[in-house]
């Protein structure tokens, strides 16, 4: 692969003005990508929202969970807006499995990082429904631990 022109020190590229790039990260090479829903939607709206039934406690759960754990290098937790599941609690996805979860609470967090996150087994209580493309598959590759920080 090709860089712009210029020095590279620690991932970091520095290029030459004429290379249009003056400084730029490696991407991330992450194991797994967590979304949580914080939508906010009208008091009166009958689907109801995520901020409003915990979606930022959640996360918040979720970026300590992974902090502590020395797995946010590995494991990325970020703000949905609206995944279209408002009415069935705070939303959740896990990819690149793409695995969605349902009425979660920040007490849950804990179990989704453990089982799913790492141990790679899906949390089959806050499973939401129709979900084809996971074949009915409940499990997935653990974490590669040796990638994490402990």
């Amino acid at each position: 692969m090709r860089y712009p022109p210029g020095r590279f020190k620690d991932g970091l590229v520095t290029a030459s003005p004429r290379g249009g790039v003056l400084r730029s990260r490696w991407m991330p090479s992450l194991q797994r990508h967590v979304f949580v829903c914080i939508n906010e939607r009208a008091p009166d709206n009958p689907k109801g929202c995520c901020m409003l039934k915990g979606g930022v406690d959640v996360r918040d759960r979720l970026k300590a969970e992974l902090s502590a754990r020395g797995l946010s290098k590995v494991i990325r937790a970020n703000n949905a807006g609206c995944l279209d599941q408002c009415e069935r609690g705070v939303t959740v996805v896990v990819y690149p499995e793409q695995v969605w979860y349902g009425r979660v609470t920040a007490d849950d967090i804990p179990e989704i990082v453990e089982k799913h996150l790492i141990g790679g087994e899906v949390v089959a209580r806050l499973l939401l429904p129709d979900q084809p493309h996971l074949a009915g598959r409940t499990r997935f590759p653990a974490l590669e631990i040796g990638a994490a920080v402990k």
